[in-house]
């Protein structure tokens, strides 16, 4: 297949609208099931491009969730705790600690479930029957693998009525190293970022900590990959080998830096009772639940659990949740990795990422206020490494 012809493009009326290789070579996709359209074949490519970088530099199977042409998450396939499966509503999926996969992708999914509605998701390695019953019941635009299970590529076949977009992908693809994109009739050239992110990246520790686990590497490489393919501006908070918070998009760096740490201030708190144990009705969809769960956490909780709001969701109304139980619980917290696609120009990132159980920084240095961000890392105890590597992505 040389070309495929879309629906539309980014929106209904930008038509006609088709993808191709501009050599005239063949597409390095096979369309298995459904008709992908512009939005869904920008998310495949670039969340491919992230799973690809991600397991190559891991050695791990690695799954993404994507919206919008950016990761909600990406992890690596490790096993889950009895909580982080009840967190991820996973701990039902027969077969699931035998497909590393399908936790890959279960964390993936489960990081943010709010943003991952509707998403787009990218698997490092061939989809097994596992991973796609995770997927099945999950509201999904669709999936590219290099390859699909017959018993998984049944599976997912059935979803939405038939029409669910499966796409293959050769593996061994290796695009030109030349790229070029058209902004309002203007062709654009650059050499693509084939930069690679590895452990040699977070060497030059500038913090007198200069403690940093096998464990903060690794999940520094996830926030630094996960960067790499995330809509700048951005900054990503890692843990247990996977995306916990993605600020992407801001044009303010502490926005950034607030967005994620306020997603991964959820992500640690859905693990807690407090959530694991609301006594949801039984018959409540999922999106329901995913959205009563993310309120009942923010400062307007009793929008689900006050008056008689909650007989709509719940079999009983469930205790408030105070900000005092929330922040004695997050400032508990520590050993959470972050990286920043950009330098950090004010020392208010590091107070507020040290909010969220920040210890491990990467970013890449060369702010004239560099003094003043090391000296709150140092304050704090904290180790930063400047990587000197900018990671934008537009």
């Amino acid at each position: 297949m040389k070309e495929f012809e879309l629906k539309y493009g980014c929106n209904p009326n930008q038509k006609p609208a088709k993808i191709y290789m501009r050599n005239g070579s063949e597409l390095p996709i096979e369309i298995l099931n459904g008709r992908p359209g512009y939005i869904n074949f920008l998310d495949a490519f670039n969340s491919w491009q992230l799973v690809r970088e991600l397991s190559d530099a891991t050695q791990t199977p690695t799954a993404t969730s994507f919206k919008h042409v950016s990761p909600t998450s990406a992890a690596l396939g490790l096993p889950l705790s009895r909580e982080l499966k009840r967190a991820c509503f996973v701990d039902d999926i027969e077969g699931l600690d035998d497909s590393p996969l399908a936790c890959a992708y279960a964390r993936a999914r489960g990081t943010d479930r709010m943003s991952s509605f509707g998403d787009w998701i990218a698997l490092s390695e061939k989809c097994d029957l596992a991973t796609a019953q995770i997927i099945k019941r999950e509201v999904s635009d669709g999936v590219i693998a290099p390859d699909f299970t017959p018993e998984a590529l049944e599976l997912l076949k059935t979803k939405k009525k038939g029409a669910y977009n499966i796409v293959m992908i050769d593996r061994n693809y290796t695009p030109e190293p030349q790229e070029t994109k058209q902004v309002f009739g203007i062709t654009f050239e650059q050499c693509r970022n084939n930069f690679t992110i590895n452990e040699a990246l977070l060497e030059t520790i500038v913090t007198e900590n200069r403690d940093l686990p096998e464990t903060a590497v690794r999940d520094l490489i996830v926030s630094l990959i996960t960067l790499k393919y995330t809509q700048s501006n951005s900054v990503c908070f890692a843990e247990g080998g996977q995306a916990i918070g993605v600020g992407a998009g801001q044009q303010s760096r502490i926005h950034c830096t607030r967005l994620a740490g306020s997603k991964a201030d959820n992500w640690h708190l859905r693990q807690t009772p407090w959530v694991l144990d609301l006594p949801f009705k039984d018959d409540l969809p999922r999106a329901v639940r995913d959205n009563a769960i993310d309120v009942y956490l923010s400062d307007e909780a009793d929008d689900v659990r006050g008056d008689d709001n909650w007989r709509q969701l719940f079999t009983k109304q469930p205790e408030k949740l105070t900000y005092e139980q929330k922040r004695a619980y997050l400032e508990s917290l520590s050993g959470v990795s972050l990286g920043s696609d950009a330098f950090f120009p004010f020392g208010d990132n590091i107070v507020r990422a040290r909010r969220s159980g920040v210890t491990y920084i990467a970013q890449p240095g060369g702010s004239v206020r560099d003094d003043e961000v090391i000296r709150a890392c140092d304050e704090r105890n904290m180790v930063m490494c400047f990587t000197g590597m900018r990671l934008f992505h537009h």
